[in-house]
């Protein structure tokens, strides 16, 4: 009873998926980052404004 207690315990995943947002347009993309990682920032193509953008994290989604 206590070995199958001690295989089912999760362990946290190694990513994790964010949302980045626009800071010009408020446009949102999706990507995945690693846990222990700072906080992303980068520049992308923004399709609101037709130029690139500074991207930067809004919040995390989830564990992937």
């Amino acid at each position: 009873m206590q070995l199958s207690t001690i295989l089912l315990k999760r362990v946290k995943s190694k990513d994790i998926m964010v949302l980045m947002e626009s800071v010009a347009s408020k446009h949102k993309v999706v990507t995945v980052r690693e846990r222990q990682g700072d906080k992303m920032e980068f520049f992308r193509f923004d399709p609101y404004i037709q130029k690139n953008a500074l991207y930067k994290e809004k919040k995390k989604i989830k564990s992937v």
